[in-house]
């Protein structure tokens, strides 16, 4: 009986470290300046997957909006938004995935999409189509996406 009750929870334990905790959008904890001080999962962030991402015009695309050094490789970078060099010497981390959460609880007015927000949306169309998407709205990344950017962004100093 004991051997099997220690299997057991090995394998339990094993599914755990393979399904890392992960923050729901619509369970995240902003503080008054719209910071996200805690990781959206518990896996580290990956910068390397975080630089690809944000380079990827169809997923993120950071680089429609945002021109960085480092990503001198990518064409076409956007002016829209400031430039990322520096940007972990200008912002905490928590500063960066609160914008990247929720950009307009950082700073009001932005164009800058929420990445990670589920709801409050006045209307959103499937395939630029003029039918309302109907159901659940997912968020534009994952929770890991998010930490993968942050990790990145975090990289980005002077």
């Amino acid at each position: 009986m004991r051997k099997v009750a220690l299997g057991v929870f090995g394998f339990a334990a094993g599914l755990t470290s393979a399904h890392a905790a992960e923050v729901a959008p619509l369970d995240v904890m902003f503080d008054e300046s719209g910071y996200v001080a805690t990781p959206l999962t518990d896996t580290p962030g990956d910068p390397e997957a975080g630089r690809k991402l944000m380079s990827n015009r169809t997923n993120a695309n950071c680089v429609a909006c945002h021109a960085a050094t480092d990503l001198a490789d990518v064409p076409f970078h956007g002016n829209v938004g400031p430039t990322l060099d520096g940007v972990a010497s200008r912002y905490p981390e928590a500063m960066i995935r609160g914008i990247l959460v929720n950009a307009k609880n950082v700073f009001e007015g932005t164009v800058m999409p929420s990445f990670y927000k589920v709801d409050g949306f006045n209307r959103i169309a499937d395939g630029f189509t003029t039918k309302p998407l109907e159901g659940e709205v997912g968020p534009l990344l994952t929770a890991q996406e998010i930490e993968n950017a942050v990790a990145y962004l975090m990289t980005l100093t002077d």
